[in-house]
This record gives C-alpha cells, structure tokens and sequence, in this order.
C-alpha cells in the first residue's frame, strides 16, 4: 500500500506561483511514477506533469511546460509541483497519484487540494 498526501494549495493571483508537495509514505519502493492531475467541477481529472520515482524522466502536459517543473526530494519521499506564471484556467483541485507499473494505470491518489487563481 502507498499512501499519498497533499499539500500547498490556495488563492494566488495571475502570474504568482504555488508549490505543490505530495508525500508518499508505505511500500514507496512500488512506486514507478507519480503523477500530478487536475480536475474543475463537472470535467475530468486531466494529466499535469510527471515524474518518475528515480526523478530521471519527467513530463509535461502542453499547457503546463515552460510554467510548471514536478521534481522529487529523495530524502522526503516528496514529489512538487512548482507552479509559476500561474494563469486563471489553472484553477482547479490538483491531484498526486502513484503507479506501480511503468505506463500502467495510476493505483493511488491523494485526497486533492484546491488551487485558485484569480484575474
């Protein structure tokens, strides 16, 4: 089992920034990937970034790159989103998930937490 939890959502203004922190706690040697995910009311949960859990590889969703960078502090068992030139269409609640196969389905997720950006 691998247990996920968020934190450092809040309200910023456009162009600020925020710093997501997931820590994973558990059996995180399982851990291949962890993702980062948002989802507004009424839409799916849409993919952010990634990182895996060597922090060799990391991606990038089109409308996040150049803004957003995941990293992974080895000593916490922590994986940021470090968020910068936020934009208002980047409210919304942000999700960690871990996958313990490679390119598999994401097996754990973190409770989410609400990131506002106001105009």
């Amino acid at each position: 089992q691998v247990q996920l939890v968020e934190s450092g959502g809040g309200l910023v203004q456009a162009g600020g920034s925020l710093r997501l922190s997931c820590a994973a706690s558990g059996r995180t040697f399982s851990i291949k990937e962890v993702g980062w995910f948002r989802q507004t009311p009424g839409t799916q949960r849409d993919f952010v970034a990634s990182c895996t859990w060597s922090g060799s590889s990391t991606s990038y969703a089109d409308s996040v790159k150049g803004r957003f960078t995941v990293s992974r502090d080895n000593a916490k068992n922590t994986v940021y989103l470090q968020m910068n030139s936020l934009k208002p269409e980047d409210t919304a609640v942000y999700y960690c998930a871990a996958r313990t196969t490679a390119g598999g389905q994401y097996n754990y997720w973190g409770q989410g937490t609400q990131v506002t950006v106001s105009s």
